[in-house]
């Protein structure tokens, strides 16, 4: 796929940036003029994803979170992605509820809301390496 527009922003792994990235995804897919709730979806998946690559990928350790957006026609495509720690079990992190952070008090249902919010999500995690999260989806008719 080659997207009829693209763009990527690495930012440091501080909670102070989700806002940032909630913003960047919203101005970008500004463009293709989608409904209130739409962008809301996307925020929302943007924050929740950006969230758990601060806190659960670097663990308060120093590091950066990339984020990519890009669309063809209606269709958006994000993804999220660290350098932290990765994931052992991925499967076992999408059940909702399942959080390895009990401390933090977190709800368990970031990956949940992202999957609710967008029409595709997938993970690729490799354990030492990071975590990447894939999303899409098709926005409605102008």
């Amino acid at each position: 796929m080659r997207p009829e527009n693209e763009a990527r922003v690495f930012f440091t792994a501080v909670s102070e940036n989700e806002s940032f990235a909630r913003l960047f995804a919203a101005g970008f897919f500004s463009q293709l003029d989608p409904t209130v709730s739409e962008i809301t979806d996307i925020k929302t998946a943007v924050s929740e994803a950006v969230t758990n690559a601060i806190i659960h990928g670097y663990e308060r350790r120093e590091g950066m979170v990339e984020l990519y957006c890009a669309y063809q026609e209606r269709k958006v495509y994000i993804e999220v992605a660290d350098q932290g720690r990765g994931i052992e079990d991925v499967a076992q992190a999408r059940e909702p509820l399942y959080t390895s952070k009990p401390e933090l008090e977190r709800s368990g249902m970031g990956f949940t809301i992202m999957e609710t919010f967008m029409e595709n999500m997938r993970v690729e995690s490799v354990v030492g390496e990071g975590t990447r999260v894939y999303m899409e989806k098709t926005l409605s008719e102008e």
